[in-house]
This record gives structure tokens, sequence and C-alpha cells, in this order.
């Protein structure tokens, strides 16, 4: 039976019967199957005489005992609650049960490394999955404290929220052992954790502003552990603790802090109070660009500000989600720019987390940043680029609104005065506000209580001189959401040095509001080659750049100096293409003709990434397969000419591999990957390798051999995924429709193995082969929705959708099948922003279309 979605009523009622809940949760973990034995003992305060009910999925319950009384599981279970009734002022419920562990990195995943055949176990709550492991009031504003005795095999690690005590032998032959761990600390169920297995582990310290030396641990599994580099994962934290302590003036709120890198994860990291979770592909197994190294950096310091946001002070109900999620991203953001070696991460935002919120803020199920969370399916689908990246972006505005000083001093208020408990996003408003003297309610309601992205673009009048006499603002908003917002603004001007190199001769800053804002201190400056609005990237808005500063962005990209300025002009081209404002054959030769001179590892992987969508998704039919071969040729050639052993040198010929599109270029890889072809300081390594082999496959170039040979080197999970990955890839119907059904039908999948599936089956440079789906996928849509997990539903719905094929017969039946089925809303809203995507692709080809026309008349 589909689990219940507990919804906002709700938790509001029940927080307002249950209090002061706490758990002994006892779990024996030493069976060889599918299935754990769990007891829980929950002790709560109540409003005598109410009822309520607890969450509880099992397989089987053996006994249930409410304040003494035996209960009837039939009579009181419905799905995954149970009924509480005639509670009193102090109660306590007893559950004993055998539950199921998963494969789809929910609850409890259990996972058998092929490489040693061992065991690891590891739980993901988020966001109310913590019901499958133990009873539990599963939300928020009903924190608890946790006590976890826990039974396994002898010769594991095992690792909860609070410090992991020495095992007790639990049997006569040595091989099992008990951990009978200390209460945790009062937090919220979904960051209540466990890991289990034979963990290679390493140990390290870091020291507090209160005196405390907080213990360090890293875990990865025993076949991955010469990959951990636990050098660089604690020094990041240790300096990552350093800042936010000093930032927020609040000493780190809890006893240890390990981080664990897991099997099978479905997202980037979870921050669980003192055991973070980290997904596997943070492992480097082989050499990675810069980027890759930074992205990682971002993520363990977003994980580490979430203990004291989020962790210690955590929302009430998951309206504030964005507030844990933005806070992070942007705190992290600050922190890498100051305490790592990769200082220019605000371009790397500018160019990534801006363009990834514009972009979801134009499907049609944008919503506020505050989002109106009804119930917990709405909570799930809300884990997206407006919960994430706009509403860091704008954080990021409010702090150029307020001044950083003032934010921090206002954070750190909130942290103290909330430390512990439950808040809201007024009362982070209180204290900024507080702190920094300006008033915030207006800015909350159109900022955080609206929809839509503003456009801003300037506009200047110049005399024959070329002096500028008058300039102006101009904001503007989407008819579907027209809010005009106050935004903090720079303007930068920009003109061609003695070198040819575009530099800034001149800025200012100002507040803009309203549909027009004048900006005087531009008269009588002279014309400049470049007018940049939204110079340094301050405010979160689309920018438009006009006719004479675009044609000098796009002769001068290169020329650009500042990575800052270099991403606004691209993510204003790119947002133009997406528009269908800018013919995508235009933004090809942009890149094409700035990407060897970008200086930013992230910058040019994000650019080669838009190259690709680009090719494959927006250029007209009439010169796309010309397009598409004269790129792979171009970024092959910018490859050639890299420094040897460069960072630039290995992102190219990884985009060589995404762009590959004819045979001659599936004969370059196939010369890379049998080493007739040589770049002077590049090493076939083992991901290069599969990165090879699948971009062969997808052009019907590799040869079941040849995929077997490369599994052979790599005879790991991982390695299974992307031979998965690589069969399926091939341009062949009779394996595209296996492919496609086994992800949607075969239950028995782990989630890796069906997104590894489904990667393949959607490479492709023959969209056609992926068009006899389309009617399945359809009719299929509820039954999944109905029958899968919420991650196996989703994985489904968003991988199988053949976003390659860009056609409008596939619109039209999005289109049907929608106005047919406005629930599930979570569903609908899935199916919504596919087809939103593939209009954004027939506009973005009929204008490519139309510059073509024009050119021929």
């Amino acid at each position: 039976m589909a689990a219940a979605h507990l919804t906002r009523l709700e938790a509001e009622e029940r927080v307002g019967i249950v209090h002061a809940p706490s758990y002994e949760v006892d779990l024996d973990l030493t069976g060889d199957g599918g299935t754990f034995r769990s007891t829980t003992v929950v002790r709560f305060g109540a409003t005598p005489g109410a009822s309520t009910f607890i969450e509880s999925t099992t397989l089987e319950v053996h006994e249930l005992v409410l304040n003494d009384r035996p209960l009837d599981p039939a009579a009181v279970i419905d799905g995954d609650r149970i009924r509480l009734v005639a509670l009193e002022a102090q109660n306590e419920l007893v559950v004993r049960s055998t539950r199921a562990y998963s494969n789809t990195g929910e609850g409890l995943h259990r996972f058998v490394d092929p490489v040693d055949e061992a065991v690891y176990l590891y739980t993901e709550f988020a966001v109310a999955e913590a019901n499958r492991v133990y009873a539990v009031f599963d939300q928020p504003d009903l924190k608890a404290s946790v006590r976890f005795t826990i039974t396994a095999p002898a010769a594991w690690q095992v690792l909860s929220n609070a410090p992991t005590p020495d095992p007790v032998p639990a049997g006569t032959d040595g091989t099992t052992a008990t951990w009978a761990f200390e209460t945790g600390p009062v937090i919220s169920s979904y960051i209540v954790a466990i890991i289990a297995g034979p963990y290679a582990a390493w140990r390290g310290a870091a020291r507090s502003i209160d005196g405390r030396d907080v213990p360090l641990g890293l875990f990865t599994r025993a076949s991955l552990a010469q990959y951990a580099e636990p050098d660089v994962m604690f020094e990041t934290v240790q300096a990552g603790l350093a800042f936010y302590e000093r930032a927020f003036g609040v000493p780190y709120p809890f006893g240890k802090y390990d981080q664990v890198f897991v099997p099978e994860y479905n997202w980037g990291a979870m921050e669980n109070v003192g055991a973070v979770t980290f997904n596997e592909g943070y492992l480097f197994r082989s050499r990675v660009s810069d980027a890759r190294r930074e992205q990682r950096a971002i993520v363990v310091l977003h994980e580490l500000s979430h203990m004291w946001f989020g962790n210690s002070v955590t929302m009430r109900w998951w309206n504030d989600l964005w507030l844990n999620e933005s806070f992070a991203t942007w705190a992290s953001t600050l922190a890498t720019s100051q305490v790592t070696e990769f200082t220019g991460v605000w371009a790397t935002f500018a160019s990534d987390e801006k363009t990834h919120a514009a972009e979801q803020d134009q499907l049609p199920s944008t919503h506020p940043i505050v989002a109106e969370i009804r119930d917990l399916g709405d909570v799930e689908v809300n884990f997206d680029a407006i919960t994430y990246d706009k509403g860091a972006s704008v954080l990021k505005q409010l702090v150029a609104w307020v001044g950083l000083e003032a934010f921090q001093r206002g954070v750190g208020a909130y942290l103290t005065a909330h430390g512990g408990g439950n808040a809201t996003l007024r009362d982070l408003l209180d204290e900024l506000e507080r702190a920094s003297g300006r008033d915030l309610t207006r800015w909350s309601e159109l900022w955080l209580e609206t929809a839509g992205v503003n456009t801003l673009r300037a506009i200047v009048e110049t005399d024959a001189a070329g002096t500028i006499t008058a300039a102006r603002i101009e904001q503007t908003a989407a008819a579907a959401h027209p809010t005009l917002r106050p935004h903090r603004v720079a303007i930068g001007c920009y003109s061609a040095d003695e070198h040819g190199a575009l530099v800034r001769t001149h800025r200012l800053e100002l507040d803009v509001d309203g549909a027009v804002t004048d900006v005087p201190d531009l008269v009588g400056v002279q014309r400049p080659d470049l007018l940049l609005v939204n110079d340094d990237d301050l405010t979160y808005a689309k920018v438009r750049l006009d006719d004479a500063s675009f044609a000098a962005a796009i002769a001068g990209l290169a020329e650009l100096a500042d990575p800052v300025a270099r991403a606004v002009v691209l993510g204003s081209a790119w947002d133009a293409v997406r528009d269908a404002e800018l013919p995508a054959s235009e933004f090809v030769r942009l890149v094409l003709g700035s990407v060897g001179h970008e200086t930013q590892s992230a910058a040019r992987g994000l650019a080669l990434s838009r190259l690709e969508l680009a090719v494959g998704r927006y250029l007209a039919d009439e010169h796309r397969e010309r397009i598409a071969a004269e790129t792979g040729d171009a970024v092959w050639a910018l490859a050639e000419l890299a420094q040897a052993g460069s960072d630039t040198q290995l992102q190219f010929v990884k985009a060589f591999t995404r762009l590959a599109a004819t045979q001659a270029h599936a004969d370059v890889l196939g010369s890379l990957l049998d080493g007739s072809i040589k770049l002077p300081g590049l090493d076939v390594d083992l991901d290069l390798r599969w990165e090879l082999v699948i971009a062969r496959s997808a052009l019907g170039a590799a040869s079941d051999e040849e995929i077997d040979a490369a599994l052979a080197l790599d005879e790991t999970a991982k390695g299974r995924q992307l031979a998965e990955t690589a069969r399926a890839a091939r341009p062949d119907q009779a394996v595209k429709d296996a492919a496609w059904r086994r992800v949607a039908t075969d239950a028995s999948l782990s989630n890796d193995l069906a997104r590894a599936i489904a990667e393949g089956w959607r490479r492709t440079t023959a969209p056609e082969l992926l068009a006899t789906t389309a009617t399945a996928y359809f009719e299929m849509l509820q039954r999944t929705w109905s029958e899968r997990s919420f991650t196996m539903a989703s994985l489904i719905v968003s991988r199988l959708f053949p976003s390659p094929l860009v056609d409008e017969e596939l619109a039209a039946m999005a289109r049907e099948w929608l106005a047919a089925n406005v629930s599930p809303a979570p569903l609908h809203r899935l199916v919504s922003e596919q087809l939103d995507e593939l209009e954004r692709a027939l506009a973005a080809r009929a204008c490519d279309a139309s510059m073509l026309s024009g050119a021929a008349q």
C-alpha cells in the first residue's frame, strides 16, 4: 500500500497534541536476507484523552503495546500509520517488528559490493523515511533524542549521530557485537542517521572556538579506500568550521563530525547531524577537472553549514525548506571563496546556480521561494532550483541590500536565539532587521512570496560625440508573474584597451525599483563598448544587452578579463537562446570562439555543457548535422592545441566524447582508446576509458568485446553500471526498446542501475529511436506513480521521457495527457516540466531556422 502523505494541517494538529518525544531503538542487522528486526520504545507527552497517529512502515508487526495495553495491529494500523487513542499525559509505545531493507536509497539501504561481497548499509530519512526503520512522529518540528542499540557483525563500523561506543560481543563465537549508543542530540527525524558495514576509516579533529576538539571521521567502502583523500576532506572541514564559527559567532553545535561516502546514493550529500553521507561520485577514481574538485569543496562546506542552519535551528514545517538549502548554498559559496583554493567560485555561481534558477523559474511549475507545502508530496518535488539556487541568489541580493557584516550579525543572533529548536522565516527577518536597520517586510513579499524572474536592460541615449546624455534601467516581468522587484545592481562600463582586451573603465552601484529607474551618474560618460547591467552579479535577474554591447561582447568575450563579467555575458546569451531570441547557431559560434581562452575551469565546463545542449536540442533541422560535425571537429582541435596535461586539455577531450557525432569522430575516439593517437600529458584512465567506450557505443562503433574489455578492467559496481550505460547507448531499435522496458518495469533494479540504463537509453545521435516508447510512456505514468516509491517513480517519469526527441507530435501527446491527468499534482508537475522544455526546444529551433531563411533572402 502506498504511504499516506502527511499534510501540513495534520502536522500542525499533531504538534498541538504531542510533545517532548524520545526514542529507544533496538536494531538487529545480523541477518543475510532482505529484512531486519526493529524494536522501538517511544515515550512522549500528550494532551490527555486525545488521539493521534505515529508513522511506522513494516513488513510484520510482532508486538504493539501502548501504555501497557496490547493493541491489535489489524485494528490500529492503516498503511504506514498506527492510530493512538485515549492518550495519557505521559505515554509509552512499544513496536516490535520486521522491516525491509531498500535498494532505492530510501530508508535503510542495503548494498553488496561485487568486488568483495561485503555488505554496506546506510540510511536516508529525508523527507520522511525514518519510519521505515523505527516508529516515529516523522515531522521536523517534533524534535527528539534517539538512543540506538545496534547488533551487527563484529567486524563492521557502526555510526550514528552520537559518538560511536565500543562494541560488546553479542554471541559466543565472536562474529557479532552490540553497539549501545549514548542518547543522541535532540534533532528532527529527517537528519537521524545509521551507517553500518566494513567501512574503511580515518580519524582527525577540528578545534572549536569554545576550546573543544571536535572529532572528525571519514569513511568509505573498503574497495574504494584508495580514493578517499582524507587530508583534503579533513582540511576542508577544519577550515570551514573555523570560518562558520567566526561568521556566525556560534560554536559548532554537536559532538562530532563524520563524513561517509555511501553507495547508490540518490543525492549529492545529506546533512545528517554529525554523520554526513556523500555520493560516491565525489570519490575521484580518476583524474577530474578543477571544476569537479571545486564542486566537491562547495558540497562539503554546504553540508557543514547545515549543522548550524537547518540542524541546530530547523524549520517548523517544510514551507521553509528553501531557507535551509538556500542559506547553505550561499554560505558554502562564500566559504569556498575564502578558505579554499577556489577563490573564483562566485563566477561559477553566476554561471551555474543563477542560470539553473532562472530556467526553473520560467517553468509552468515555478513557485514562490516560500512555497506552499500542503503535504509531503509537495516537499519531494520542491527539491528544485527554486529551493536551492534561486533562494541562494536572492540571499546574495539580500546581503548586497543589508550589507555582509549586518547579515552575518543577524544570522548569529538568530542561531543563538533559536538553537536546538524550530524557527520560521519571520524569526530570521526580525534579527536581520535589527542588525541592519532595514525594513525587510516588503522585500520578503516581493522576493520570497512571488514567483518569476525579472528582466533588466539599460537604455542609453548619446550625442554625436558618443557621450551619454540620458540613461535608465528598464525592468520587465513575464505576464504570468508580473511582480517588479527592488534590485541592488552594479553597472559596468567596458572598453577595449590598446591590446584589444575589454577592461572596466567605470562602475556604479544603485537601487533599481519599478519599471524605470533613471541612472543620472552615467550622464556625461563616454559611451563604452560594453555596458554591462548586473556587473559583479549582485542581483537575481535576466539581463539583456543592447545591440552594440552584445556585438562587443560577442567579439570580445575571450578578452573580457573579469570571470564574473564573462559569466554574466554568457548567461545572458544562453538565456536568449532558451527564450528563442538568439539563434542557437550564434551561441555555438560564441562559445567556440571564446572557450579556448577561458581561464576558469568551472566556467569552461559550463560553457561546454551548454554547447552540447545547443547542438543537441536547439539547432534547426536544416543545418544540425553539419554544425554538430563542425562542433565536434572544433572541440577536438581545441583539445589538440591545449597545453599538455592541463585541466583545459582534459575538459576538451571529455567534451569531445559528448559532442562526437560522426564516424570520423568515432574513429578518433577509438584511436585514443587503443593508443594509436596520443595527446601529450593525457592518460586514458579508468573513467576516461568508459567515456570513450560509451561515446563509441552511442555512435554504433563499440563492439561487445570492447565493452567487455572495459568492464574487465573495472569489475566494480561503478564499472557494471557504466557497462549497462554503454550497452543501452547503442543506436539499435531493439536495444533501445529493451532498455526502456527494463527501467520502466523491473522493480528489482536498484536506483543507480536504473539511472545508468536510462542514461544510456537517452544517449543518442538518432533521437527517432526513442519515439517508439512515447505511447507506452504516457500509458504507464499513473500506474508507476501509484506503485513505486517516490525516488523510483520520479526517476522513471523524468528519465524515460524521450527528451532528445524534439517533435511536435510528442508535445501534442504530452498536452493531451496533462489535460486528462490533473492529479496527482507532483506527477502532473514533472510531466509539465518535460513538456515546457520540449516547447522551448521547438521554439529555439524555429528561431534558428528563421535566421537561416533570413540569410537565404
